[in-house]
């Protein structure tokens, strides 16, 4: 994944140095568009690490399953598999967010395209190698898909401290918001 400078994918204008520049003397409307813009990155970023999580997960299920001799196939704890990440503390930012990934078929297929010469469909006819090929290529792409999503929270950060900030002074009232609110539905 890369972050290219001008570009204009999302991920590229909410990362350009000069996204929260000026949000304090932006309309308050505006400075909530961009913080919602990259709130919604933060969220298909979020779903592309979960992507590549599973996969991981399919990957080193099928390594420790040779490792211990096991006679079940993968396919057959999938559910179980998959369902150890779901559980637990959270490790994230402890955002709560009720957006969706916007681009879910574009992450799915990126994820696929990483690897595109292993087909974990079947995941025990893979050899070693491959499956070590494969999982070093998503811890990669997971490294840099979280780097990405660390500064993305970054500028969140930035915009909601702007708006939190113009509420604890008075110039923008919850009254402002619920009319605003109002005239859009």
């Amino acid at each position: 994944m890369e972050v290219r400078p001008g570009g204009r994918r999302r991920i590229d204008r909410v990362l350009a140095p000069d996204y929260t520049t000026r949000s304090a003397v932006r309309p308050l409307a505006e400075v909530r568009e961009l913080r919602d813009e990259a709130a919604q990155e933060e969220t298909d970023l979020s779903y592309l690490r979960r992507l590549l999580h599973a996969r991981m997960d399919i990957v080193r299920a099928e390594q420790r399953r040779r490792e211990h001799g096991g006679d079940e196939p993968v396919v057959d704890q999938l559910a179980d598999i998959l369902s150890r990440n779901a559980v637990g503390p959270a490790k994230g930012s402890g955002r709560f967010s009720e957006l969706t990934p916007s681009r879910a078929e574009a992450h799915r297929r990126h994820v696929e395209a990483l690897i595109s010469d292993v087909d974990l469909s079947d995941v025990g006819s893979l050899t070693d190698e491959q499956l070590d090929r494969a999982l070093a290529a998503y811890q990669a792409e997971e490294d840099s898909v979280s780097g990405f999503r660390k500064q993305v929270q970054q500028v969140v950060d930035v915009l909601n401290d702007e708006i939190a900030g113009r509420y604890r002074k008075g110039s923008a009232s919850v009254d402002e918001l619920l009319d605003a609110e109002r005239t859009e539905d």
